[in-house]
């Protein structure tokens, strides 16, 4: 269990202390060694132009004059720049550690469905119709370097087919209070009949082993023709009978059993013949296991499935039934959308930057929102569908950028990008067809880039 629930390998999570101080040195590393770097570009750049202006040289000064221009332009810039970073960085650690939460709560919903199925199967197996016989046996002896053959005979066992079996199982489920853990309660009834198709012989064994794997078994009885057979040794599931040649007697096994929530019956290489088996479960999740059922009855809280073989036949698989749990699909997806949510948010804010003029507190309010809308997405979809929790954010999501455009032109361009830049991207991570998906919103990012500043559509800059 410890397996399920382990994190995604090589993934930070802000909930361990350690990986938090790491990534709080890291940035302040970061962001000391940034200043550094661009407070001595600039000390450079300034003593260069003292220099150049102290000497009066004309051919130097404009390159100069050039570069720091660029370099004040670049600083104007640079706030937006270290915003930008600041919210992909934290935003990855933020989506990482949620891409953990979700991973490890898929996970412990796999476990406790496979603990609502897990223990031993209850398994039935078939009677069979034991009989010994003599045959003759040699034995090798070794006396003073010589060999001796001695023969004699010996006792060996043999087996005879059952001329038909009638089996009807009635199977309700219950659950356990402590574990979770369906339990099957069994009602079997068994009836077999055997004939004596030997010559010479007249002494069997009719040996029916209980049914194996079960938490409590009560009232096993083996009758013959409606009389009762009393078990002799404990343990020993073999009933002595005698039968002439030619002769039919009729067995019934009956019981009821408590066991884990697979029941199947095994009949082992037997050659079986006149078979049939009626499994009634009194719940709507039974699923046949080994050979398909011949006959399926759908009921309203029931399903009955039967196996009817009227000539010989040979089943290599036991037959029975399960309960079938609820499939779980598109496992992961989530997580994945986590750890490429901050290339979808840098994505889209390049659209934005390349459509609309934005200020700091733009680009903050655009970050809270997109993540926000992540973190909805994330916890809304353990209650529904990933794709329609995604459908009901979009239409806020729009709804909220509209403001960005200060005339109706620009709400319509933050509208569009908002489309191409981050619904589409999204919607193509959680959708079956991801790379169509993803490829539709690429080339509609494209071509508005395209119709907007090459024909001069959209919002003037």
């Amino acid at each position: 269990m410890d397996m399920f629930l382990s994190s995604i390998p090589s993934i930070p999570d802000l909930t361990h202390p350690n990986e938090l101080i790491e990534l709080g040195s890291m940035v302040i590393k970061t962001l000391i060694n940034l200043a550094i770097f661009l407070t001595a570009i600039g000390v450079i750049l300034s003593l260069i132009n003292w220099s150049v202006k102290k000497r009066g040289d004309s051919i130097s000064l404009p390159v100069v004059k050039i570069a720091l221009e660029q370099y004040l332009k670049w600083m104007q810039s640079l706030p937006h720049l270290i915003l930008i970073v600041l919210v992909i960085t934290s935003g990855f650690f933020l989506c990482s550690t949620l891409a953990n939460r979700y991973h490890n709560w898929e996970q412990q919903r796999i476990t406790q469905i496979a603990t609502t199925v897990a223990g031993e199967r209850l398994e039935q197996t078939a009677p069979r119709i034991r009989y010994e016989i003599e045959e003759p046996f040699t034995d090798y002896r070794y006396v003073e370097g010589k060999t001796i053959e001695v023969k004699s005979t010996r006792i060996v066992s043999r087996w005879m087919t059952l001329a038909g079996s009638q089996i009807e199982v009635k199977i309700n489920q219950t659950t356990s209070p402590d574990t979770k853990q369906w339990i099957y309660s069994v009602d079997f009834v068994g009836e077999y009949q055997v004939k004596n198709q030997l010559k010479g012989i007249s002494e069997f064994f009719f040996e029916v082993p209980p049914p194996y794997g079960y938490l409590l078994l009560q009232d096993f009885q083996v009758e013959q023709n409606g009389k009762p057979l009393v078990q002799v040794n404990p343990g020993d599931y073999g009933f002595p009978f005698k039968l002439s040649p030619g002769e039919t007697t009729n067995f019934k096994v009956s019981y009821q059993a408590q066991g884990a929530p697979r029941w199947v019956y095994q009949p082992g290489d037997q050659l079986l013949s006149n078979f049939r088996l009626n499994v009634l479960a009194n719940f709507p999740q039974a699923e046949f296991a080994g050979a398909v059922p011949t006959v399926t009855k759908e009921g309203g809280e029931n399903r009955q499935l039967s196996w009817v073989y009227e000539g010989n036949i040979s089943v290599k698989n036991p037959l029975g039934i399960f309960t079938a749990t609820a499939p779980l699909h598109n496992t992961g997806v989530i997580p994945r959308l986590l750890l490429l949510a901050p290339a979808i948010f840098l994505w889209w804010i390049i659209l934005l930057y390349l459509s609309l003029p934005l200020s700091l507190r733009d680009v903050a309010i655009i970050a809270g929102l997109f993540f926000a809308c992540l973190l909805t997405l994330t916890y809304s979809s353990r209650l529904i569908d990933a794709k329609l929790a995604w459908m009901l954010i979009s239409p806020v999501l729009l709804l909220a950028v509209w403001g960005l455009g200060k005339t109706r032109k620009a709400a319509w361009v933050a509208i569009i990008c908002t489309i191409s830049g981050g619904i589409l991207p999204i919607l193509g991570l959680l959708v079956s067809y991801s790379g169509i998906t993803l490829s539709l919103a690429g080339l509609l990012s494209g071509i508005w880039l395209a119709v907007q500043h090459w024909y001069e559509l959209g919002e003037e800059k």
